[in-house]
C-alpha cells in the first residue's frame, strides 16, 4: 500500500521572537505559529508508542478515578462500561486477537460498524496491536465499500450481522463484534497474562485510514500516524486538577470520522463520560441531555441552528449544558449571539480541522468565546500560512489567501493515491487545505470559504457561505445551501436551496428581495429552490456537488 510520505516536521517554530508578533506572525518566515505552547511536551518522536500505551500511560499516571465511573454510557440499551472495565476489556481483547487471528502489525482491519460498546474496545485493542484501522461508514454504498477497501486492502474486516453481508471475504475472515464468540474476548485473558504479547510500535507506523468526506471529489483514504494523533493529545493536554468528574459528553459525531475518533480517544485520556448515539434524532438527544445531565456535546452549525429555533428545546431540561464545540462549517457571529441569549449557561467553541490535518488545528480557548466569528488560534505544535493561491505569495494578518498548515498532526498522505498526495503536500510539509481564510492580528483564524466552492459571477467572487448565514438568520427559514448555477452572461450565478420552516410560505421573490438588501449587487441570489432537506456529510458538511448535479439535471423541486 504505496503511500508518498514527506519529512516529518516536529521542529519547525522559528526562534527569532524579536520578529514575531503579539498574534503570532512571523515577519521573517512570513508564518503564523501557535502561540499556545503544548500543555505537556509531546514524546520524542524516536520512541516506540502506540496511541492506546500513550492514553492509557496518561490515565494511570493521573488522579483521574476510573474504577467506579462509567467511561461509555449507550442510551438505546440502557449499558455501560466503567474506565477500569473498559480497560481491563482491552488488554484481553488484544490479546485474543492476537494470538487467535495471527493479526501482525500494519495489518489493515476493515471495520463496518455502527456505535456500540464494543467499537471502541476494538479501535484501541487493534491500535495497541500496531494494526492499521480503516473505519467506514454503515450506511456507505457497495460502490462506495469497494473502492474504500481497494484504498486500505485489508487482511480482516470486522461488522456486526447487519452490516456484514455488505463485505467481500478477506484473508483473515470478517469477525462479528455483536457474536457471543466475539464478546468472549472481551474478558477471556486477565491483564496480568498479556505481557507476553506487547508489540513495540513506532509512532511513524501507520494507525488508521481514515476517508475524506468526498465533497471535493472521490473518496480517499487519509493516512495517519500513531504520531498524527499523539502529538495534538499532548497539546490538548490539561492536569488531572483541571479535569472536572461530572463533565459528560454527548458524542453524536460517528466514530468513523476524523473528529469522532479523536474525541474518543482525547476524552478517554481526561476520564471524560461518553454518551454514544446510534444515529441522530433531535428530540431523542434532547432527552439524551436531560436523563445524562450532558454537559458538552460537538456539533455542526445546522444542530446549532436547530436548537435555536426548535419550540422542542422548551419541553426538556437542557440546563447541564456547558460547551458547544462547533465545526464543520462556519458560524456566524449573528448566530453565535442569538444562541448566547437562549442558553446563556452554555459557551461555543468553535474549532477548524480536517481529515489530513488529524482532526483539529485550531481552537477557541475558554478566554476567547466573545470571539464568536473565528474558528480559535492555532493549536501546540501547529504553524500556518496564508497564500496567494495563483503566485504563491505568502500573506501576513488581514488579507485572505489559501490556509496551509505544518505539523506533527498532518497526515503522511493519501493512500494508494501518490498524485493526490504531491498536489495537497509539498517537500517541506506544507499541507494545503484548500480553504479561503485570514488571520487577524491577534492571531485568530477566520474561514471564508472553500476556494474550490466560490462562486465566479462575472470578475467577483461570492462566498456560499456568507449567502447561507444571511438565509439562514430568516425565522422562516430552517436550512439553506448556495451553488453556483451556470448563467451565459455571467458565467455563474447564486442560486439558493431553501427549507422552509414548518408553517411557513415564504416564496422565492421574498427570498431574493431580503437578501438583495443585505449585500453588493453582484452577491444577489438571483434563482430559489425549495427542498424538503439539504444533502449533508455525517459531520455535517453541505453536499453541494449533489445540489450542482440536481439542479444541472432540470430536475424539479418540491414546492
Amino acid at each position: 500500500m504505496a503511500t508518498k510520505s514527506v519529512p516529518a516536521q516536529e521542529t519547525t517554530m522559528t526562534t527569532h521572537a524579536i520578529n514575531i508578533t503579539k498574534g503570532g506572525y512571523c515577519l521573517e518566515s512570513k508564518t503564523f505559529q501557535s502561540i499556545r505552547p503544548p500543555a505537556i511536551p509531546p514524546p520524542p518522536p524516536h520512541q516506540p508508542l502506540s496511541i492506546t500505551q500513550f492514553i492509557l500511560s496518561l490515565l494511570h499516571s493521573s488522579a483521574i478515578p476510573t474504577t467506579q465511573k462509567n467511561f461509555l454510557i449507550m442510551p438505546s440499551t440502557r449499558q455501560s462500561l466503567t474506565h477500569s472495565e473498559a480497560i481491563n476489556q482491552i488488554y484481553s481483547l488484544s490479546s485474543s486477537l492476537k494470538s487467535l487471528y495471527n493479526l501482525n502489525k500494519n495489518d489493515v482491519s476493515f471495520i463496518l460498524c455502527p456505535p456500540s460498546l464494543h467499537v471502541p474496545i476494538l479501535y484501541f485493542s487493534l491500535l495497541y496491536l500496531g494494526v492499521t484501522i480503516s473505519p467506514a461508514n454503515p450506511l456507505s454504498s457497495n460502490s462506495e465499500l469497494t473502492h474504500q477497501i481497494q484504498l486500505s486492502k485489508p487482511k480482516i474486516a470486522f461488522a456486526t450481522s447487519q452490516t456484514a453481508h455488505k463485505l467481500p471475504s478477506f484473508p483473515l475472515g470478517t469477525i462479528l463484534i455483536d457474536s457471543p464468540e466475539f464478546i468472549s474476548l472481551l474478558t477471556q485473558i486477565s491483564k496480568r497474562d498479556t505481557a507476553t504479547n506487547h508489540v513495540e510500535v513506532s509512532q511513524s507506523d501507520m494507525a488508521a485510514i481514515l476517508y475524506s468526506s468526498g465533497t471535493t471529489g472521490r473518496v480517499k483514504g487519509v493516512s495517519l500516524t500513531h504520531r498524527n494523533v499523539i502529538a495534538p493529545i499532548a497539546a490538548f493536554q490539561k492536569s488531572s486538577a483541571d479535569l472536572d468528574p461530572h463533565e459528560v459528553l454527548l458524542l453524536t459525531l460517528p466514530l468513523f470520522h476524523v473528529f469522532g475518533f479523536f474525541l474518543l480517544i482525547n476524552e478517554f485520556r481526561r476520564g471524560k463520560t461518553l454518551v454514544l448515539t446510534e444515529r441522530f434524532d433531535f428530540e431523542q438527544v434532547l432527552k439524551v441531555v436531560e436523563r445524562y445531565r450532558v454537559s458538552d456535546m460537538p456539533v455542526s452549525p445546522t444542530i446549532i441552528l436547530t436548537l435555536l429555533k426548535s419550540d422542542l428545546t422548551n419541553k426538556y431540561d437542557l440546563s447541564s449544558l456547558r460547551r458547544f464545540s462547533c465545526g464543520g462549517a462556519p458560524l456566524s457571529k449573528e448566530v453565535a449571539e442569538k444562541f448566547k441569549r437562549k442558553f446563556p449557561q452554555a459557551e461555543i467553541m468553535q474549532g477548524y480541522g480536517l481529515t489530513e490535518a488529524g482532526a483539529v488545528s485550531s481552537m477557541i480557548g475558554p478566554e476567547e468565546y466573545n470571539q464568536h466569528a473565528s474558528v480559535g488560534r492555532l493549536c501546540g505544535n501547529m504553524e500556518a500560512k496564508i497564500v496567494d493561491p495563483l503566485t504563491g505569495e505568502a500573506f501576513g494578518p488581514g488579507k485572505r489567501g489559501e490556509l496551509w498548515l505544518r505539523g506533527p498532526s498532518i497526515m503522511k498522505g493519501y493512500v494508494g493515491d501518490e498524485k493526490a498526495t504531491a498536489e495537497t503536500l509539498d517537500s517541506e510539509g506544507w499541507l494545503k487545505t484548500g480553504d479561503l481564510c485570514f488571520f487577524d492580528s491577534e492571531g485568530f483564524l477566520y474561514i471564508v470559504d472553500r476556494l474550490k466552492e466560490l462562486i465566479k459571477y462575472k470578475a467577483y467572487q461570492v462566498p456560499p457561505v456568507e449567502l447561507e448565514q444571511l438565509l439562514l438568520s430568516d425565522p422562516e427559514i430552517a436550512d439553506a445551501a448556495v451553488i453556483p448555477y451556470p448563467d451565459e452572461e455571467a458565467g455563474q450565478i447564486p442560486m439558493a436551496y431553501v427549507v422552509r420552516k414548518p408553517g411557513s410560505n415564504i416564496t422565492e421573490a421574498q427570498i431574493m428581495d431580503s437578501i438583495a438588501k443585505q449585500v453588493a449587487p453582484y452577491k444577489k441570489i438571483r434563482r430559489v429552490a425549495f427542498i424538503d432537506a439539504i444533502p449533508r456529510s455525517p459531520a455535517g458538511k453541505i453536499l453541494r456537488r449533489e445540489l450542482i448535479n440536481h439542479a444541472l439535471s432540470g430536475a424539479l423541486c418540491k414546492l
